[in-house]
């Protein structure tokens, strides 16, 4: 069993999905990376065609786009590893830094670890709206959760397997990442740990896809998922 399942949910990244899959394939943990195609219409679908049977990688394609959402389930359901990690195919997240975040984990010290982008440290400047984006949309989740997170949005969340595939998870879209946090705030006595990890943006023009409806719809899941969630509703059985 690898110690590190890495869910890459990919759409349309063509441009930048070879350079971060041979950075997640040189981390030095044992691990398997699933990348699951979200009905991409560049050649992303062409590349990965080159990577299936290649050892370490289990490749999936979606029949049409769906949604990150629904990539990121798949990927949850598929994974085999001790521990599991959400990785985005463009380069705005590093990876070099999932076996540090990883191993509070593998220590038996968490459950959960959020990778957060707005703690201190060295950090590109952001543009406004989306800085203020996020910590509004954190700060309603904290709100409704009874959690206090510094970066709810994050890419990086790392989870143990048994955990994220307790979680009955529905969300289509950007919608997943509330979700997530709400039901596991659901979870009695639940270990998660936030780390600081570096964040490389990038604008619309390089091929950022979340935007303001996206935010309006972050608002409704948290509220739908914390407040009007039960447990039962929550969790697989």
């Amino acid at each position: 069993m690898p110690s590190l399942s890495v869910v890459i949910p990919a759409y349309n990244e063509e441009a930048t999905l070879e350079k971060l899959l041979a950075r997640v394939e040189a981390l030095p943990i044992d691990k398997e990376i699933l990348v699951i195609d979200d009905g991409s219409r560049d050649r992303t679908r062409e590349i990965l065609r080159g990577y299936e049977g290649r050892p370490g990688y289990r490749v999936l394609f979606q029949p049409k786009n769906r949604g990150k959402g629904a990539a990121i389930r798949r990927g949850f359901q598929e994974a085999t590893g001790d521990v599991v990690a959400v990785q985005d195919a463009d380069l705005e997240y590093d990876p070099t830094e999932l076996p540090r975040l990883a191993q509070p984990i593998l220590d038996g010290r968490a459950d959960v670890v959020y990778g957060a982008r707005f703690m201190p440290g060295e950090r590109r400047v952001n543009a406004l709206m989306h800085t203020v984006g996020n910590r509004g949309l954190t700060l309603l989740s904290n709100l409704c959760s009874n959690l206090d997170l510094n970066d709810m949005e994050t890419c990086y969340k790392l989870f143990r397997r048994d955990v994220i595939q307790k979680l009955n998870l529905e969300s289509e879209r950007f919608g997943i990442e509330p979700e997530v946090t709400a039901k596991l705030a659901k979870i009695p006595n639940l270990r998660l740990y936030e780390m600081p990890i570096s964040y490389n943006p990038r604008w619309y023009d390089e091929g950022k896809k979340i935007g303001w409806k996206d935010a309006v719809q972050a608002v409704w899941c948290i509220v739908k998922y914390n407040l009007l969630t039960t447990e039962d509703e929550a969790f697989r059985r």
